[in-house]
């Protein structure tokens, strides 16, 4: 299934965490700092978590845990498409960081082929102030159960496929108007300085790997928590 419907979370929080690109150690620091709770809390991703840092292989361990929820990114799909089509794709693969991916057993390469192709491109979550989404990269046309109906159905075009993981039109040109069917959509894919919200699009990739911070944001009470790359055991953190 291309999408995942979850419903509201009554025991604990829900968090969603931004770009992570293999830099798993700062992200076990975050669950710390904010208390995590893997009994009753939920973490979701805007998809990325591997190529370019340091621990990509490790995505393998997160996607297993049952409290852990992630939407397909683009280097997870470019990840898939070097396993399948090495000569057509491996190249662009290596270019964007995914060498790690050739020096894992084929025992490894089997389980992240597995593990990436069961990643749906999106995920949608009930809130108790209304409806969230997560994709990686937009949501084409601004209609969100267009988008919901196409994963459903299988029904869904090259192009938006394309979009839903490579889109960046939204941030670069600082609006695309709201996106209709949910209140909050969370998505990743174009480094922000900050989370930014632009129409009701939240944007969480703030370049944890290219040396600045990796960020969670907590859907219960909108509260951002950020840690810089270069974290210290005593590193600050911000929230926002």
């Amino acid at each position: 299934m291309m999408i995942r419907k979850l419903e509201r979370n009554l025991a604990g929080r829900d968090w969603v965490v931004g770009d992570v690109h293999g830099c798993f150690k700062q992200m076990s620091r975050l669950l710390e700092i904010i208390a995590f709770d893997p009994d009753c809390d939920r973490l979701f991703s805007v998809g990325d978590l591997v190529d370019r840092g340091e621990d990509s292989p490790a995505a393998l361990n997160w996607l297993s845990e049952p409290w852990f929820f992630a939407v397909r990114g683009n280097h997870e799909q470019m990840a898939l498409d070097a396993l399948r089509q090495p000569q057509e794709s491996l190249e662009r693969h290596l270019r964007n960081g995914g060498a790690w991916l050739t020096e894992q057993t084929p025992a490894n390469r089997a389980a992240i082929d597995a593990a990436f192709d069961a990643l749906p491109l999106a995920i949608q979550i009930e809130l108790e102030c209304g409806r969230a989404g997560i994709v990686h990269g937009d949501c084409p046309d601004n209609d969100w159960d267009a988008l919901a109906a196409k994963l459903e159905s299988g029904a869904l075009s090259d192009e938006e496929r394309r979009f839903v993981l490579w889109s960046r039109e939204r941030a670069h040109h600082g609006g695309a108007g709201v996106v209709r069917g949910v209140d909050l959509l969370l998505v990743g894919h174009t480094p922000q300085t900050a989370a930014r919200l632009i129409d009701n699009v939240m944007y969480l990739d703030t370049g944890a790997v290219y040396g600045d911070k990796l960020t969670l944001f907590c859907l219960n009470d909108f509260v951002e928590v950020s840690l810089p790359s270069a974290a210290a055991p005593l590193a600050h953190f911000q929230l926002h």
